[in-house]
């Protein structure tokens, strides 16, 4: 108490010297006990830096709770009295300083000061703690292990035996490593960690760094010791008590990997293993900087190493703590006699993503989450470099065109943001994890590689990361290493610099170039007129909903590319401006821009222009390269959805949008259609637009489009094998042609799912079915009681997540509705793990049955549902997403934005609720543009 006193006079009469802007104290800031607290902003104060963390923690597997303690070296830069640092959700039980030989500043006991509000505590010193000395904060603390997938948190599996196992886990990104210990929880506070945990006899411990060694302190429990030698970010850290097995294996530069999983799903690691084995081995070649985490100890005989862990109770795909690599059990899981084509090209993925992160990200790391793509953008796109060198049998590239597709949707709407945006508290934070980050920052990688060249890429990108190693960078930071130059001595002596040989396109300002694409939001449309030889050429915003925002302030410079019936090669024009005059060598018959979709671009071209393509397509596909044609197929119906153009753009003739019949007519070509990507881009696009008329009850359109998609693509479904054989490619192919095919009860495929799944049901599930089929063939099943009933019992003893996923989505596909609300919403958290709970609100929302159902279960359960997915993450933002675009109707839109309404104090900072509600207005707008040209084109066709 007399301590307390001694605060509050102290912050009364005078605020101790501290850096220029603390803006504190702040009298609004009341800590819980009422004092003022000492810290107004969200972002800590700079003036202390913490160096080393000595970690103590035990989790309890019994009581569920933990408790620890950490001493935190700090290096003080201005004179204070106070230190403030994070901690959320945790009970402090002693704060102390200590001077550098670990002396009490103070006899008394250190008073902490707690601003739930910013997740933030204060300690305060009576002794002034002078700018250049060496100090130790020490604290102890305890908590539950959190009930939800961030912070240190429970996780629990089933043996085969029906035995609830319980381990323990760490989740930190991107601001929950103070849910498990008081930190420095911002990336820029890279410091080093010994960690200390304390365990029972049958559990083993993992944290960042091998084991050090093991001491046994009695009552039956064992103290694990670990040295985490290299500066990282708090959200890197990471420990997990548990009794899990590994697979382990060696590169050829010695790194030692090792898969650990569930005992009993052990045989499921060995893919992952050799996956892991060869991705690295490519990028210490492709980077040329070894695998950055060095070993520590006398006694470990290998060079490095790398643990990949797959937990029962994951909320994201996986997470790239350094040295440990966490992931969900269908990321990292494989077994060949179970998971599809599909499966293994994601699980290939995802561990290309978490293992180029520990360059992207845990060797270098953005300097504030508002450059977050820095991480996930690069990780993104290395993985399909990566897999495109290692494993061209999976076909990635097919892969990107899809993620750059799904990129501009996002893109295309006034919701969108810049790449790099302002991102202050958790909530804003946990929302830059998204489509923008990930997916178009991966695009504008590929298209600056393009533009640079291969070769100039990837020397610019080691100068980044060798200027920046065990660092932090800013946006600009990676400009200035792609176009930095010097001589070839510097160069070869290991300057960041370009030598003069690989000087490629230094002319070009290449900070100013990629700010249009990383400090603005959208993407740009260019319009193409070609008269004669010469081409006209304008860019604009591409906006699918009206926005009040002036559209010609957005200005692009954009790497142009072409080809034209007469030119072997691409040519490349730099387009800094809103319209410009190309000259061609020769007159041609037709001109595509955007070469391969290389660029981050759509391409609207006048009339003349789309007729030759269209009339090319038709009479030689081939004459353009199957990613042209995808690329063709995806523009035209993204033009069909514009809002407006300005005609601002010196191609006024361009100004309005394609029509829905030009599009589809487009497609027409698709009977002769060889390559699966352009087919499975025509097909999807018919098969979103019966989606949307199915759900609101249009029957003679719905009955016409089924029928015929059902005629027009009935020689690609009869083709189709019920097999595995095939290339990757083919095999997607089958997966989604005959998904469709007996989703749409087309005869034929629906007895022979049925066959199939009698024979298994018949078998007890022993006879093993296709791979790429399986899930269609559930469906199929799942339509009548006892296959679903089936199915239920199948998904409560499966000891593998990629064939429970597959169960589920059967079970959610059903069109009775009392087992969609009864059975499948009632279960979220008891049988269905929670874990999957916002992919089932999806399955069902998608149903045309259950669309409904799903929205009333999230206006029901909202609060339960943010208490286990937080505001801003990917959980709670699929959730929204997934159940609000099934609607259509202006009547659905107010419901919608009346119940966000009612909740407004809690979501206002959320971004997903204008992008669900914009995308729910685009299809209001395209059945209004739409419907009736798309019945009229379907009689016309069927008649």
């Amino acid at each position: 108490m007399h301590l307390l006193l001694v605060i509050l006079l102290f912050l009364e009469s005078q605020f101790c010297v501290q850096s220029s802007d603390s803006n504190s104290p702040a009298g609004d800031n009341l800590a819980t006990n009422g004092l003022p607290f000492p810290w107004s902003k969200v972002r800590l104060p700079n003036y202390i830096v913490p160096v080393h963390y000595h970690l103590l923690i035990h989790p309890n597997l019994t009581t569920l709770k933990f408790s620890g303690s950490v001493k935190i070296e700090i290096d003080v830069k201005n004179n204070t009295n106070w230190v403030v640092l994070h901690s959320k959700n945790l009970k402090i039980f002693t704060a102390t300083v200590l001077d550098e030989h670990e002396a009490h500043l103070s006899d008394k006991v250190l008073s902490v000061l707690e601003y739930p509000a910013h997740e933030q505590i204060a300690i305060f010193s009576p002794k002034i703690l002078t700018s250049g000395e060496k100090y130790f904060l020490y604290l102890e603390f305890g908590a539950p292990l959190s009930d939800g997938f961030y912070g240190f948190y429970k996780s629990t599996y089933k043996t085969k035996a029906g035995e609830t196992r319980v381990l323990a886990s760490t989740h930190f990104e991107p601001t929950s490593a103070r849910m498990a210990l008081p930190c420095f929880d911002e990336p820029i506070f890279k410091a080093n960690y010994t960690v200390r945990i304390r365990r029972g006899p049958s559990h083993i411990a993992l944290s960042n760094m091998p084991l050090e060694q093991t001491v046994e302190i009695g009552n039956g429990l064992f103290e694990d010791h670990f040295e985490v030698s290299v500066k990282m970010s708090s959200y890197l850290l990471a420990f997990i008590v548990c009794d899990f097995r590994s697979v382990s294996g060696m590169t050829a530069t010695g790194i030692n990997i090792s898969i650990y999983a569930v005992p009993e799903k052990w045989h499921q690691t060995h893919y992952a293993l050799e996956a892991a084995l060869r991705l690295l081995e490519f990028y210490e070649q492709y980077f040329n900087i070894l695998y950055p985490l060095p070993k520590m100890g006398e006694y470990i005989s290998y060079l490095s190493f790398q643990y990949l862990i797959a937990i029962p109770d994951f909320q994201s795909g996986a997470m790239e703590n350094w040295g440990l690599t966490t992931y969900r059990e269908t990321s990292l899981l494989y077994d060949p006699d179970i998971s599809s084509a599909s499966d293994k090209l994601w699980v290939t993925l995802v561990i290309g993503h978490e293992l180029a992160h520990q360059w992207f990200g845990n060797l270098v790391t953005m300097e504030w989450w508002n450059d977050i793509w820095l991480n996930e953008g690069f990780a993104r796109y290395m993985e399909f470099v990566s897999l495109e060198a290692v494993y061209p049998e999976l076909k990635v590239e097919d892969h990107f065109l899809d993620t750059c597709f799904g990129a501009i949707g996002r893109d295309s709407l006034n919701s969108s943001r810049p790449i790099s945006s302002l991102a202050e508290n958790p909530t804003q934070i946990k929302e830059m994890f998204d489509t923008v980050s990930y997916d178009k920052g991966a695009c504008i990688l590929h298209m600056l590689r393009n533009f640079l060249t291969n070769e100039g890429f990837q020397s610019g990108i080691i100068r980044y990361l060798r200027r920046f190693r065990y660092s932090n960078a800013r946006n600009e930071d990676l400009w200035d290493s792609l176009i930095k130059t010097c001589s070839e001595e510097d160069f070869t002596a290991g300057e960041y610099c370009y030598s003069s040989t690989q000087a490629t396109k230094n002319h070009i300002d290449l900070k100013k170039m990629m700010s249009t694409w990383t400090l603005q939001k959208g993407i740009p449309l260019v319009t193409v007129r070609r008269q004669g030889r010469r081409l006209y050429v304008g860019q604009e915003r591409f906006l699918k909903i009206k926005c009040k925002i002036i559209f010609h302030s957005y200005l692009w410079h954009i790497p142009l590319t072409y080809k034209t019936s007469h030119s072997e090669h691409e040519v490349k024009h730099l387009l800094t401006t809103k319209s410009d005059v190309l000259t061609l060598d020769e007159e041609v018959d037709w001109v595509k821009l955007n070469t391969d979709m290389n660029g981050y671009y759509i391409v609207h071209y006048d009339e003349e222009g789309w007729n030759c393509l269209t009339e090319l397509l038709r009479v030689n596909h081939t004459a353009l390269s199957f990613k042209d044609r995808a690329s063709l197929i995806h523009n035209a119906f993204q033009l069909v959805t514009i809002s407006q153009l300005t005609g601002k753009t010196g191609n006024s003739i361009l100004a309005r949008r394609l029509s829905l019949d030009r599009a589809l007519d487009l497609i027409g070509y698709l009977k002769s259609e060889t390559h699966n990507v352009p087919l499975l881009q025509g097909l999807g696009y018919l098969q979103s637009f019966y989606k949307l008329i199915e759900k609101r009850h249009i029957a003679d359109v719905t009955h016409n489009l089924k029928t015929y998609i059902l005629q027009y693509f009935r020689d690609v479904i009869d083709k189709q094998t019920w097999s595995d054989d095939g290339t990757v490619s083919d095999r997607r192919l089958r997966e989604e042609v005959l998904s469709l095919a007996c989703d749409f009860n087309y005869p034929p495929c629906l007895e022979k799912a049925k066959q199939l799944f009698n024979s298994w049901v018949d078998s007890n599930g022993t006879v093993s079915l296709p791979t790429d089929v399986s899930e269609t063939v559930y469906m199929v099943g799942a339509q009548d009681d006892s296959g679903w009933a089936y199915l239920l019992e199948k998904y409560g003893v499966s000891m593998c997540e990629t064939e429970k996923s597959k169960f589920l989505s059967a079970l959610a596909s059903s069109k009775d509705s009392k087992k969609l609300s009864r059975y499948i919403l009632g279960m979220g958290g008891t049988v269905i793990k929670t874990q999957n709970l916002p992919s089932l609100i999806y399955m069902v929302a998608r149903n045309p049955v259950g669309h409904f159902l799903a929205w009333d279960f999230v206006k029901k359960h909202w609060n339960e549902l943010v208490e286990k997915f937080p505001l801003g993450s990917f959980g709670i933002r699929s959730i929204i997403v997934g159940t609000v675009t099934q609607f259509s109707s202006t009547e659905e839109l107010r419901e919608v934005e009346v119940f966000f309404k009612s909740i407004t104090e809690q979501v206002s900072q959320l971004r997903v609720i204008q992008v669900a509600t914009e995308n729910l207005e685009k299809n209001i707008m395209w059945l209004k543009r739409n419907l009736e040209t798309m019945r009229t084109w379907l009689q016309q066709r069927l008649n």
